[in-house]
């Protein structure tokens, strides 16, 4: 929908136009309420600190700009371990980044943790500094997803625990409160 020529609606048009759109809001558009919490929780707990994670260029801004070319390009590059179109820009950028932090600083992964596929390349560069969401464990994106947008409205930042010294899969934990359902913003 997002890329079809005919699409009228502001977001098409801005991906179309020569400025582009900014990568939060496209991938928010296309991942729905797991994405959406994650960058409602990344610019309410760290603005202007947090990186989107693609699939060829690495670590970029949510604010960066993307074009239709660029989605295509991105969905012609795998994200998995094995994959170094994918694995080299990440590495690459993660290492720049460690090396602008202090050393006891933390990185927050609000992505999957059940898989390699960031933990991997990441857990290999940032070590023990390598942290997440600790009520991750068990839930699937949705879930996820609504946790990030409940704590960012809320203001109530998670509690965070290392990648490192974790287990990344456990049981299912309870569902979310529905009295405390995030509504879209209308």
């Amino acid at each position: 929908m997002l890329l079809r020529k005919s699409a009228s609606f502001e977001l098409a048009e801005r991906l179309r136009s020569a400025e582009g759109a900014a990568i939060g809001d496209v991938f928010a558009f296309l991942s729905g309420l797991y994405f959406r919490g994650k960058l409602e929780y990344a610019r309410r707990f760290a603005p202007g600190s947090a990186y989107v994670i693609t699939s060829c260029t690495g670590l970029v801004a949510p604010e960066a700009p993307v074009r239709h070319a660029d989605l295509v390009r991105f969905a012609g590059v795998p994200i998995a371990t094995g994959e170094a179109r994918y694995t080299r820009p990440l590495a690459r950028d993660a290492r720049r980044l460690g090396r602008s932090l202090s050393e006891d600083a933390q990185i927050v992964l609000l992505g999957s943790i059940a898989t390699d596929k960031y933990c991997g390349v990441l857990l290999d560069i940032f070590g023990g500094r390598l942290m997440f969401p600790g009520d991750f464990v068990g839930r699937g994106d949705m879930s996820r997803g609504g946790l990030l947008l409940r704590a960012a409205r809320s203001g109530t930042e998670l509690d965070y625990v290392a990648v490192a010294d974790t287990p990344r899969h456990g049981p299912r934990p309870a569902r979310l409160d529905p009295a405390t359902r995030v509504r879209p913003a209308r």
